[in-house]
């Protein structure tokens, strides 16, 4: 089981689950979403609690999103070079996504902060879907929690596949 846990302003479309939810079984937890608006056009950008790896999409078809989440992930996973075997695992432990409220403020300030990010990553008339991967790997090579102990700073382009390996490969 996955937990996807939208801000305020995607819950409602999302049709959360209103009993309490416990942790997400996966090895890259929770993910969070937030919309957002670049250059007048609507992307989902969606973070992993764990490594606070990014993913962004164009914002279609909001209310499927739960449904069309292990696949994004897998996608995702794919562009940043992990070894099939931990994708079909993460995926495969993706079923069934749950909808809960944001539970974790500092994975909505690293949203916060990639959504500062994003408009100068995209030139304004200049970019399109196609882009949107590149925007993702600038992202994943950006530290984050730098405020703390350096132990406890996340890579995201790192930390996700060695999460992983860690879990999958114990497994």
């Amino acid at each position: 089981m996955v937990i996807l846990r939208p801000t305020r302003k995607l819950y409602r479309d999302l049709r959360p689950v209103l009993e309490p939810v416990a942790r997400s079984d996966t090895a890259l937890g929770d993910w969070y979403v937030n919309r957002l608006v670049v250059d007048r056009r609507p992307l989902l950008l969606m973070v992993s609690s764990t490594s606070l790896l990014s993913l962004l999409i164009p914002a279609r078809h909001v209310s499927s999103l739960p449904s069309q989440l292990p696949t994004l992930v897998g996608s995702r996973l794919r562009r940043l070079g992990v070894e099939e075997v931990l994708i079909r695992a993460e995926i495969a432990s993706m079923t069934p996504t749950v909808v809960a409220p944001t539970t974790d403020r500092s994975v909505m300030g690293s949203i916060v902060d990639f959504a500062k990010n994003i408009p100068y990553y995209l030139e304004i008339g200049g970019w399109d879907e196609t882009t949107l991967p590149f925007v993702e790997a600038r992202l994943a090579e950006t530290p984050c929690r730098v405020a703390r102990r350096f132990e406890e700073v996340v890579f995201p382009q790192t930390d996700a596949p060695r999460l992983l390996a860690a879990r999958w490969h114990a497994a």
